[in-house]
């Protein structure tokens, strides 16, 4: 069974605009967390560095769309929520 590609999309549990989720849920680490680092990061250094960062990844990254994910679907059954 080939394993599914994954993309690098915004969060659909978004904050703000959903960078740090969506980096979160690619690299499958608690977005809480993700989002303190950030912060912290930002508080620390300034607006420039992550600031630039963020709002370019923003508008760069695709939004989450349930309809190309499939979150809903295990060995080609759906999945009961």
């Amino acid at each position: 069974m080939a394993k599914a590609k994954k993309h690098l999309t915004k969060s659909k549990n978004k904050v703000f605009l959903g960078v740090f989720g969506g980096i979160a849920d690619y690299f499958g680490l608690d977005e809480t967390l993700v989002r303190v680092i950030g912060l912290l990061i930002f508080v620390f250094t300034g607006f420039f560095p992550l600031g630039v960062f963020y709002l370019l990844a923003a508008l760069i990254m695709p939004e989450y769309n349930s309809k190309s994910s499939n979150d809903n679907i295990v060995d080609g059954e759906f999945r009961e929520k």
